[in-house]
């Protein structure tokens, strides 16, 4: 049974990672669930303080995953409809079968949004390109406390003091 748990929070660490760069997993969230799995496993022990402040972490680069954007977006000169163009892009491109759809989509979508709110293309490609740059920084938060949670794995697993059998 240990060694199950220990492979369903791996797995959901690795998750958590791909959570990064993929809209529909929350990554530091999915990293997250796989801590708490370790922590049911006999021998490793993660304090419920650990786990509030990882969980409390966690909550918070979740919702700052959907404020980077927009705030990019907004600092580049964005209105509403090129927050919504960067979203729709998202999605399309994550599903489209253009490579690098995931990071192309986001910012053809906030063109786009923007030259329908207004017809001044200057303007909407500054904005564009602040989503652009709202998008690669949340993902890059999101990437790197993923990768903290995965060394917070590996240093409890290394911990471990019980039999695996």
């Amino acid at each position: 049974m240990e060694i199950f748990l220990v492979l369903i929070a791996l797995l959901l660490m690795i998750l958590g990672i791909l959570g990064s760069f993929l809209p529909v997993l929350p990554g530091p969230l999915t990293s997250w669930v796989g801590l708490l799995v370790l922590h049911f496993t006999d021998g490793i022990e993660l304090s419920t303080t650990f786990l509030i402040v990882t969980l409390v972490f966690a909550v918070f680069i979740y919702i700052l995953d959907y404020i980077i954007p927009a705030i990019g977006t907004k600092r580049f000169g964005g209105s509403k409809a090129g927050m919504i163009g960067t979203t729709l892009g998202l999605i399309i491109g994550l599903f489209s079968p253009i490579p690098f759809g995931i990071i192309i989509g986001p910012f053809v979508g906030a063109l786009i949004g923007e030259m329908m709110h207004r017809n001044d293309f200057n303007k909407a490609l500054k904005a564009a390109f602040g989503s652009f740059l709202g998008f690669i920084a949340s993902t890059f938060l999101k990437f790197i406390v993923a990768i903290i949670y995965l060394g917070f794995f590996i240093v409890k697993l290394s911990e471990h003091n019980t039999s695996w059998y």
